[in-house]
């Protein structure tokens, strides 16, 4: 009888440290899944200076995000399904659900170019001449052009939020892109 006593509890405490490990895991799953798709966003922002190990760390992860997230997501379904049927209470089920909608939620963001979201086209463009560009400052970088005579200049400011402007100068067509 002594024999039996002294396993029941121990196979619950294996059961309870089994279960702990899986919610362990499912959590620190999730958490590398989000960090792998939030990191290069983290990084790559528009008006911070980056660095060439920043930008070196941001596009691995980029090539690398669709990969790990679709294994990261595989892990904790089979973790979840590992876990629901011992999850009773509504509050873990809905962890559950949670944590796979963020680890799916990651898995699609990784899909996504974001830095398109971040860098918009502008929808109405206006020019200004130079002595009528008012929101421009001394210290203010510019890029210019200058064909056939006829200059145009696009402040930096605005061109790493929209990164292109569609114009004609001198008669010819351009594309500025910054």
């Amino acid at each position: 009888m002594e024999n039996i006593s002294n396993a029941s509890p121990h196979g619950h405490v294996s059961f309870l440290s089994r279960r702990i490990t899986s919610w362990a895991s499912l959590l620190l799953i999730t958490l590398a899944g989000l960090a792998v798709v939030i990191i290069p966003v983290m990084l790559i922002q528009p008006f911070r200076p980056q660095s060439p190990r920043d930008l070196e760390i941001s596009y691995a992860l980029r090539r690398w995000s669709p990969l790990l997230t679709i294994l990261f997501s595989l892990a904790a379904l089979v973790l979840t399904l590992r876990l629901w049927p011992a999850s009773r209470r509504w509050w873990r089920k809905s962890a559950l659900v949670l944590l796979m909608v963020l680890s799916l939620t990651a898995t699609w963001f990784a899909r996504q170019n974001h830095f398109e979201w971040m860098f918009n086209p502008l929808a109405h463009t206006a020019y200004a001449r130079a002595d009528e560009a008012g929101f421009l400052q001394d210290a203010d970088m510019l890029m210019a052009v200058k064909i056939n005579g006829e200059a145009a200049a696009y402040p930096i400011r605005q061109m790493a939020y929209h990164h292109l402007v569609q114009d004609s100068v001198g008669g010819t067509h351009i594309v500025a892109t910054y």
